[in-house]
C-alpha cells in the first residue's frame, strides 16, 4: 500500500498527560505537513491547536477519556465545550461498567446525547475492546450503528491492550453500513497500519507512524 494513503488514515495522536504545548505544535506540524486525517489531542489544548492549523487539518481531541465513567452530562458538556474551541472530530470513551450491568439503553442514550452536543461533527465511540467479550463487542456494534455516531474505535490506548486484527474484522461483521472503524493502540508498524486498512479500518489512531515514515525517509 502506498504510504500516503496510510498517512490520508492517520489521526496523529499525543495524549500522554505530560504532554506540553511545544510537543502538540510539532504533532500540529508534522500532521499537516504529511497529510493526515487529524491530530488527536488533549482537550485543554484544542482551542491552540485549532488556531495554530486553520484551516490545515482538522483536531479531534478525547472526551470522558481514558476510563468513560464521567456522567452523560459531563461527557455532554465536554463535547459541546471541544466544539466551541474548534474541535472537529470528538473520540468519546462509553461507560465500561454500563457494558457490564448490560445498560444498554444507557450507553445509547449517552452516545445520542454526546452526538447532539458535537454539533453535526465527527463523532467516534470508543468501546475498549481489550475489556470486553465477543459478545459485549457483538452488542456494542449494534448499539453504536443504531446511535448515530460515524465510528466505532477499538481502544484508548490507555487499557490493557489496543486494538487487534481480530476486533476489526469482528467489527466489519456486525456494524452497520453507516459506521465506519478505527483502530488503536499499538499500532507500532507500516505493516500493522496497512493490515488494519486492508481488514476495513478507515482511521488509524497512533502515534508512531510518522516517526516510521520519517526513519525511512532519512
Amino acid at each position: 500500500m502506498d504510504i500516503q494513503k496510510i498517512l490520508a488514515a492517520v489521526d496523529h495522536t499525543l495524549l500522554r498527560p505530560e504532554a506540553t504545548w511545544e510537543e502538540i505544535r510539532q504533532i500540529c506540524e508534522d500532521g499537516a505537513a504529511f497529510g493526515c486525517a487529524s491530530v488527536c489531542i488533549p482537550p485543554s489544548f484544542v482551542k491552540r491547536a485549532a488556531d495554530c492549523l486553520g484551516d490545515k487539518l482538522p483536531v479531534c481531541t478525547v472526551i470522558g477519556f481514558p476510563n468513560g465513567y464521567s456522567t452523560t452530562a459531563v461527557k455532554a458538556l465536554e463535547a459541546a465545550d471541544a466544539v466551541a474551541n474548534g474541535a472537529q472530530e470528538i473520540d468519546m470513551v462509553i461507560n465500561i461498567g454500563w457494558v457490564k450491568d448490560h445498560l444498554w439503553n444507557d450507553i445509547l442514550r449517552e452516545i445520542q446525547a454526546v452526538k447532539e452536543a458535537c454539533s453535526g461533527r465527527v463523532l467516534k465511540v470508543i468501546v475498549e475492546t481489550c475489556l470486553l467479550t465477543r459478545e459485549e463487542k457483538v452488542k456494542l456494534c449494534q448499539i453504536v450503528s443504531d446511535s448515530g455516531a460515524d465510528f466505532i474505535k477499538t481502544s484508548t490506548g490507555f487499557s490493557k491492550a489496543g486494538a487487534t486484527f481480530e476486533d476489526i474484522k469482528l467489527f466489519s461483521e456486525h456494524i452497520g453500513p453507516n459506521v465506519k472503524m478505527k483502530a488503536a493502540g499499538g499500532i507500532s508498524s507500516l505493516d500493522d497500519a496497512e493490515k488494519f486498512l486492508a481488514l476495513g479500518a478507515d482511521r488509524l489512531g497512533t502515534s508512531r507512524i510518522i516517526k516510521l515514515v520519517k526513519q525511512e525517509e532519512a
